[in-house]
C-alpha cells in the first residue's frame, strides 16, 4: 500500500504540472506577452538549467530520440496555445497522446477489442465535435499542431518507461532538446515582454523540468495501459483551471467533445474480464 501510495502522489504531482503547463502557455501566448519560438527556448532552457546536478553522465546518442520528442512536443504544444484554449487544448493533446500509445501497443501484438474499438471511434468522433465548422469550432492548423505534440508526447512517455534514471534521463533530454527549437525564434515577431518570460521560465523550470522527472519516475511502476489512463485527469484539470483562473468560456463543444474524448479513451483501457472456465 505504501509504494501504491507514493504512486499515487508521485502521479497527481505529475498531472497537476501536466495541466499547469497548458495554463501557463496559454496566459503567457494568448496575449502576446510571447511569441511561440521564445516560449519554447525558454522553458527548454529553463527546464535544462534547474536539471543540471541530475545529469549524471554527458549526453550521449541513446539521449536524442527522447530530445527529439521532447523538442517536437514542445514546438508544437506552444505554437497551438496560440490560438487554442487550455482545456481544448489538453483534449486535443491527450487524445493524441492516447492514439499514440495504443498504436504502439498494437503494433507490439495488444490488438484492441471490441469495446477498445468503440472507444477509439468515441474518441474520434469527440474530436470531430470540436473540429466542426460553425459556432465554437476550433482552427484546423492549431489542432494539427497540437496533434503533432500529442504524438510526440506519446514517443516521450513510452521512451521514459524504459530509459532508467528519471531525473539524468529528463536533464539529458532538456540540454539536447534546446538548441532543436532554436530555428524557432525565426517565426517570432516581436521581442518578449518580462511578464512572458517570467511565465516561460516557470513552465520550464517547474511544470516542465521537474513534472517530467515525476512523470518519468512513475511511468515504471504503471501498466502501458494505465499510463494512458491517468493522463486523462490533465484535461479535465486544465480546462477547470481555464474557466476559472483565465475567464476562458464553457462550450457545448468542450464539454460534448471533451466527454466524448474522455469516455473513449476510458473504453480503450478497460480489460474484460476473462470468461469463466
Amino acid at each position: 500500500m505504501r509504494g501504491a501510495g507514493l504512486t499515487f502522489i508521485l502521479a497527481s504531482f505529475a498531472i497537476a504540472a501536466f495541466a499547469g503547463n497548458s495554463l501557463i502557455a496559454r496566459a503567457a501566448l494568448a496575449d502576446g506577452a510571447i511569441e511561440a519560438g521564445a516560449f519554447s527556448a525558454i522553458r527548454l532552457a529553463a527546464g535544462a538549467i534547474v536539471l543540471l546536478p541530475f545529469l549524471g553522465r554527458f549526453p550521449d546518442k541513446r539521449d536524442f530520440p527522447g530530445a527529439v520528442s521532447l523538442a517536437v512536443y514542445v514546438g508544437g504544444f506552444s505554437l497551438a496555445y496560440l490560438s487554442l484554449d487550455a482545456g481544448t487544448g489538453a483534449l486535443i493533446l491527450f487524445a493524441c497522446v492516447q492514439a499514440t500509445i495504443l498504436t504502439v501497443g498494437y503494433t507490439r501484438g495488444g490488438a484492441l477489442n471490441r469495446l477498445g474499438w468503440t472507444g477509439f471511434a468515441m474518441a474520434m468522433a469527440g474530436l470531430l465535435v470540436l473540429l466542426a465548422p460553425g459556432g465554437e469550432a476550433v482552427e484546423l492548423l492549431p489542432t494539427i499542431m497540437m496533434g503533432v505534440a500529442g504524438a510526440a508526447w506519446g514517443a516521450y512517455t513510452l521512451i521514459g518507461r524504459v530509459g532508467g534514471d528519471p531525473a539524468g534521463s529528463t536533464a539529458r533530454n532538456f540540454l539536447l532538446a534546446s538548441p532543436l527549437v532554436l530555428p524557432m525564434l525565426l517565426i517570432d515577431t516581436a521581442l518578449p515582454s518580462m511578464h512572458g518570460i517570467l511565465l516561460a521560465i516557470i513552465a520550464g523550470a517547474l511544470t516542465s523540468g521537474l513534472g517530467y522527472v515525476l512523470w518519468y519516475k512513475v511511468t515504471p511502476r504503471l501498466g502501458l495501459g494505465t499510463t494512458a489512463s491517468v493522463q486523462l485527469a490533465t484535461p479535465v484539470v486544465a480546462a477547470i483551471g481555464g474557466i476559472i483562473l483565465l475567464g476562458e468560456p464553457l462550450g457545448w463543444r468542450l464539454v460534448a467533445g471533451g466527454a466524448l474524448i474522455v469516455a473513449g479513451i476510458v473504453l480503450t483501457i478497460i480489460k474484460p474480464k476473462k470468461a469463466a472456465a
